[in-house]
């Protein structure tokens, strides 16, 4: 398995930094990006095994290819970008913070699996991971629903498209991780309460169990073309 290389877009924190320590501990080689240095820096001595980083903006469309070519070939990509614009009722919510979420999210994870192409291996995989805003009708999220239900169409259509390369979907629901810092600490608390009484499981997510799914999904060489919801349900209690 150390012969299998990952390359995990937005590898510094959260989903993507879980997933770099999960893919780690199966014995994945893995390169993680970010935009910060140091805060790649500090990513990569939190982890353990064979890791390395490259610096990179993934919305800067046109540094794409150089950022891919400096990588070099590589077996898996991970598109674990976070995004928070678009957020907000539709009739007054800003078509120009929509834009920058599609220009932020869409576009990087579009950009970043197109560019990777000529680098990634035919018998490898692409994971998207977009959000359950997606699939959950939550008044406020129609912004945030947009852009992360398009992140999910491209995998059913790229798995034929660009196949024999596998190419699949996680859509997490609400996990603590640093994407929600906006609401300060005295404001999350309850605020994650609240979410978890309104799914089944009667919690919120952590980043190493979507880890897990992506994980899944880049070792399952008989799935590919699928959108794995990992929400614990809230969904169901919306």
């Amino acid at each position: 398995m150390s012969s299998q290389h990952v390359v995990i877009i937005g590898g510094s924190s959260g989903i993507g930094l879980a997933s770099a320590a999960h893919l780690l501990e199966k014995g994945y080689r893995v390169t993680i990006t970010g935009r910060d240095e140091a805060k790649l820096k500090a990513a990569a001595q939190s982890l353990t095994g064979e890791v390395a980083t490259i610096a990179m903006d993934a919305a800067n469309l046109t540094g794409l290819a150089k950022a891919f070519e400096t990588i070099g070939p590589f077996d898996h990509l991970v598109l674990a970008l976070g995004g928070g614009n678009g957020g907000g009722p539709f009739a007054s919510v800003d078509l120009t913070d929509v834009k920058k979420g599609f220009e932020q999210k869409t576009m990087a994870h579009f950009g970043c699996a197109q560019a990777s192409l000529p680098y990634l291996s035919k018998e490898g995989s692409i994971t998207f991971v977009s959000a359950v805003s997606a699939q959950a009708a939550l008044p406020g999220t129609a912004g945030l629903g947009a852009v992360n239900a398009a992140i999910a169409a491209l995998a059913p259509i790229l798995a034929v498209e660009l196949k024999p390369v596998r190419v699949n979907c996680v859509s997490p629901g609400v996990v603590d991780t640093p994407w929600w810092d906006f609401l300060g600490e005295e404001q999350k608390a309850p605020a994650f309460a609240s979410l978890a009484a309104r799914t089944p499981i009667g919690r919120i997510g952590r980043p190493e169990e979507i880890a897990d799914a992506i994980g899944f999904l880049i070792g399952n060489s008989f799935t590919s073309g699928h959108t794995l919801i990992c929400d614990g349900g809230i969904r169901l209690g919306l």
